[in-house]
């Protein structure tokens, strides 16, 4: 399985002719993001709404929010689950994963748990995440 970090799945949704290049080739058919991913895109789209200063923006906002729910109806989400929160609750107290913020080592829990690579353009900073298999499709 493979699990879109959003920064992959933002340039999906733009058609990133990598990004789509390289889901097409993939073998492994189970591509999906997680609940977190799903959250910060939707919660990005929100502020955009609420931030907009004028009546263009906001039904631009509007729109893009909309757009942004009807593409995510049609991928997989993969929630959080206990073999997750045991983990997150793991890798939480690794002095060195600190640095890592409090979502991205949710999104590491939950690609740990389920055995899947996640897919990010932010290699480096995943790579400290011990075990976490990683792979760049933007690049």
């Amino acid at each position: 399985m493979y699990l879109l970090d959003t920064d992959t799945l933002t340039r999906l949704q733009a058609r990133n002719i990598n990004v789509i290049a390289r889901l097409k080739a993939v073998e492994d058919s189970e591509v999906a993001i997680t609940i977190i991913n799903k959250v910060e895109i939707l919660r990005a789209r929100i502020d955009y709404l609420l931030k907009a200063e004028t009546g263009a923006d906001w039904l631009k906002a509007q729109e893009l929010l909309f757009r942004t729910e009807e593409f995510l109806q049609g991928l997989i989400i993969v929630p959080v689950n206990q073999a997750a929160s045991l983990e997150f609750e793991r890798l939480r107290v690794v002095s060195n994963l600190r640095k890592i913020g409090r979502a991205d080592l949710l999104i590491a829990s939950i690609t740990l748990a389920n055995r899947a690579t996640l897919v990010t353009r932010n290699t480096r900073h995943f790579q400290q995440v011990p075990g976490l298999k990683i792979v760049n499709w933007v690049d």
